[in-house]
């Protein structure tokens, strides 16, 4: 994202409206993860049931750790081997930040950090596809009543077209444990490999 980009983004997610823009793996769709009418017009454009969580994008693993300062030590040093990069990560959320993300289970919070800078704020954000429908790699991917809503699109060339891999970490302070709940651009063994 360019500086004029990352300006154009933040001022539309402040704004309360819905961007259409590249991440590192798909084209995505953001909006403020506090507006109540941003969320439920994403969820609407996608098709999305309202009872199924989404993720919180920041564009830095700093903002990110300090937006959930209840982690413990072993949790943030995952964290910091995964992120960032393509991985969403399922994280415990006892202080329930975020709620209108988290969907039917407060306690638990997705979290994305991608691998590019991105404005200061986080965003709730999610693939922009049809709920179910495969993911867009090039902005004409991206079906044409979605790119005719959004308050503002950012076209990112070709993107490796993956989506990210989502690992549940729930558990992992007290036990270690950690699920992939979704193998995308990053594999189950490197995964493991880094926690």
């Amino acid at each position: 994202m360019t500086a004029a980009e990352a300006e154009a983004f933040e001022r539309c997610i402040a704004a309360g409206g819905v961007a259409l823009f590249p991440s590192d793996t798909v084209y995505g769709l953001a909006t403020d993860p506090e507006s109540e009418d941003g969320v439920a017009r994403l969820y609407e454009l996608k098709g999305r049931p309202s009872d199924r969580p989404a993720a919180v994008m920041f564009f830095d693993l700093e903002t990110a750790l300090a937006a959930v300062p209840e982690l413990g030590e072993r949790t943030r040093a995952a964290l910091g081997r995964l992120l960032p990069g393509p991985v969403t990560l399922l994280l415990a959320n006892p202080a329930r930040r975020f709620p209108l993300a988290c969907g039917p289970e407060p306690e638990r919070l997705g979290l994305r950090v991608p691998a590019f800078e991105g404005p200061g704020r986080p965003v709730l954000q999610s693939s922009a596809n049809r709920s179910g429908e495969p993911d867009a790699r090039r902005l004409g991917d991206v079906p044409a009543g979605i790119r005719a809503a959004v308050d503002l699109e950012l076209d990112g060339g070709e993107l490796p077209g993956t989506p990210s891999t989502v690992v549940d970490l729930t558990r992992y302070e007290a036990t270690g444990e950690h699920v992939v709940v979704r193998e995308g651009a990053v594999s189950a063994a490197d995964v493991g490999a880094a926690v």
